[in-house]
C-alpha cells in the first residue's frame, strides 16, 4: 500500500458458475473474476477451463474441503478481495463453500453472493409439483438412523421436497422414498440440466424407481418428491381400533413391540405399508438405533 492509500476492505464473493452449459455465466460473475485479487477455486483445473474460455488471467488457488481448515484464513487475510468458486452452481449449496463464508465472518469478511446457477431451482420448477413452500435436503445420509430419520421427515412433510443424489445411488433412493412415502406419492427426477441430454422424468415414486432400477441413471441428478396431502392427517388408520397409526406404534412399543417387529404388527392390523414403516420409524430396535454410529 502506497503512502496516503486507505486501505481496502477486504472482502470475499462467492461467484456461481454454470452448472452444465458455460453459456449460462453472468457477465456480473465473470466481472468479479477479472477484477478479484485472487480467485480461489474448489478444483482449479475445472475453473481454468472457465476462465480461459473468457480470456480471464486470474490468479487462482485451491480452496477445497480438504485445504479449508488450514488455508482460508491465510488467504483471506492476505488478499484484500477473493472471489470463490466451486465445481458448478452456487458456492454454499451441498459444497465447502459454507464453510469458507463461516471463516470469513470470523475474520470480520465482507461476504458477497452473486445470485446465479443452482441445480435445485429448475428442477424444482420443471418437476410440475407444488413451489409455493419447498424443502432442500441436499444429500441424504447413506445408511442408518439418520437416513432413516430424514425419509421419515420428507414422508411427513406437507411442503415438497427436493434431493440432490449420485446417479449410482438413485434407484436405491428411490426404492427408500417409496416405501417411506408410498408408491403413490408424485415425484420427478432430473439430470444433466442445461446439459445436452437434459432430462426430467415425472411420476410416482413406485414408477420412478422400477424405471432407473431397469434404466441407471447418468448424469448429476435432483429428485423432487411431492407433498404429504394435509388430508391424510384426519384420517384414522383402518383396523386401529380408533387409534392413528402413530398412537398405536407407541402403544406397542411400549409393550416391547419395535423396530422391524413393529413395523409388521401395525400391517397387520391394517394400517398401509407406507404409512406402518414411518410410525415404525420412531420406535427403532437397538440394532436399528446401532446403526446410526
Amino acid at each position: 500500500m502506497t503512502d496516503g492509500q486507505e486501505p481496502r476492505e477486504r472482502r470475499l464473493t462467492l461467484v456461481p458458475t454454470p452448472i452444465g452449459n458455460l453459456g449460462d455465466v453472468t457477465l456480473r460473475a465473470l466481472e468479479v473474476l477479472r477484477r478479484a485479487d485472487v480467485v480461489a477455486a474448489e478444483d482449479t483445473r475445472r475453473t481454468r477451463v472457465l476462465l480461459d474460455q473468457h480470456g480471464i488471467a486470474a490468479r487462482l488457488e485451491r480452496l477445497d474441503a480438504h485445504t479449508i481448515p488450514t488455508r482460508a484464513r491465510e488467504l483471506l487475510e492476505e488478499h484484500a478481495w477473493v472471489a470463490y468458486v466451486t465445481d458448478a452452481g452456487t458456492p454454499g449449496i451441498s459444497d465447502p463453500g459454507a464453510d469458507l463464508v463461516r471463516v470469513a465472518l470470523e475474520l470480520g469478511v465482507e461476504v458477497e453472493v452473486l445470485p446465479g446457477a443452482t441445480a435445485f431451482v429448475p428442477a424444482l420448477v420443471a418437476s410440475g409439483l407444488p413451489t409455493a413452500r419447498f424443502t432442500f435436503e441436499g444429500f441424504l445420509p447413506r445408511k442408518g438412523g439418520s437416513r432413516a430419520r430424514r425419509l421419515r421427515e420428507i414422508a411427513a412433510s406437507h411442503a415438497t421436497t427436493v434431493i440432490y443424489e449420485s446417479p449410482h445411488r438413485v434407484a436405491d433412493t428411490l426404492r427408500d422414498l417409496a416405501e417411506a412415502c408410498g408408491e403413490a406419492r408424485p415425484a420427478s427426477v432430473s439430470r444433466e440440466l442445461s446439459k445436452l441430454h437434459e432430462e426430467t422424468v415425472r411420476g410416482t415414486l413406485g414408477e420412478l424407481a422400477e424405471r432407473f432400477a431397469a434404466r441407471p441413471a447418468r448424469g448429476e441428478v435432483v429428485v423432487v418428491v411431492g407433498p404429504r396431502p394435509h388430508a391424510e392427517d384426519e384420517a384414522e388408520e383402518p383396523g386401529l381400533g380408533g387409534l392413528s397409526a402413530e398412537e398405536a406404534a407407541a402403544r406397542l412399543a411400549a409393550a416391547g413391540v419395535r423396530g422391524r417387529l413393529l413395523r409388521g404388527a401395525l400391517a397387520a392390523l391394517g394400517a398401509p405399508r407406507n404409512v406402518a414403516y414411518r410410525a415404525a420409524l420412531d420406535h427403532p430396535d437397538d440394532d436399528d438405533e446401532s446403526a446410526d454410529h
